[in-house]
């Protein structure tokens, strides 16, 4: 273990003379958020944005006011999935303004502040947090009951970032069925203990398909693990969500809120 340089901006350690409330940043003066929730994976690939997505749309239809802080900053895909290609963001006096999906969702991401957003984000790891420090302290975010964190993969700098900048109230684990998992889950996990962050519980990705013809459940990837790996890191298995060609479809089409059957409806009730 390295020598302490006494400079915690820069380091996840959980030491006894640091005071973890220190480095959380204030939210712009005009912004009212009841509820931040980050959505986390240990690796890529495994859905995070899917599952940001449908836990903000199931909040917003329950009459709740929902939003998506998107930091993921190199891949941003949430302005797709609500069809706001083409938009950029606005501002005023007091900040700037996020973006509002067809049903009311506000968004932030860097893509609606890019004039081209097929133009790579080719940016160090600071200048990432920063961007992502400044969507929380520079975007009036008016009247969130709860606000969901997409961020990058990993346990690197940007989940570093929001887990000391932004007083996350709970995280949503996302994960595939591979029995490789278990061991990014598990870092991934321990990660939000060493930050203090409470664990909502996991939600597994693409679990099944289900054949169209008799209903049967076709686990392509495996036997599910989903189950077993969260109770050995002791937090919830909130739920699984299915291969659906519906789904991907309407996340192409930006028309993701009007999808009929949301998986993890009932999950709200856990945040």
């Amino acid at each position: 273990m390295s020598e302490c340089t006494h400079d915690c901006s820069t380091c996840s350690a959980n030491c006894a003379d640091r005071d973890p409330k220190s480095f959380l940043e204030a939210p712009n003066a005009m912004s009212n958020i009841k509820k931040v929730i980050g959505v986390v994976s240990g690796k890529g690939g495994v859905g995070k944005s899917l599952v940001t997505s449908l836990l903000a749309t199931a909040v917003q239809k329950s009459g709740k006011n929902a939003a998506i802080l998107d930091a993921d900053i190199t891949g941003p895909s949430i302005p797709k999935i609500f069809g706001l290609d083409g938009v950029r963001a606005d501002a005023n006096d007091f900040g700037l303004l996020p973006a509002e999906s067809k049903e009311g969702v506000k968004i932030m991401s860097i893509n609606l502040l890019l004039d081209d957003v097929t133009s790579p984000v080719a940016w160090r790891g600071p200048v990432i947090g920063g961007a992502v420090k400044q969507f929380w302290t520079d975007v009036v975010w008016e009247d969130v009951d709860v606000m969901f964190v997409d961020m990058p993969p990993g346990t690197g700098d940007v989940p570093l970032t929001v887990f000391q900048s932004i007083p996350v109230d709970g995280i949503v684990v996302v994960t595939s069925p591979q029995e490789l998992v278990s061991m990014i889950v598990t870092k991934a996990v321990n990660m939000a203990k060493m930050m203090n962050i409470p664990i909502v519980g996991m939600v597994e990705n693409m679990s099944y398909v289900e054949c169209p013809d008799c209903g049967k459940k076709i686990e392509i990837f495996g036997e599910s693990h989903g189950e077993e790996v969260a109770k050995e890191n002791g937090i919830e298995f909130l739920a699984r969500i299915p291969f659906r060609p519906e789904i991907a479809k309407l996340c192409d089409a930006g028309e993701f809120e009007t999808l009929s059957d949301n998986p993890l409806e009932a999950v709200i009730e856990k945040l």
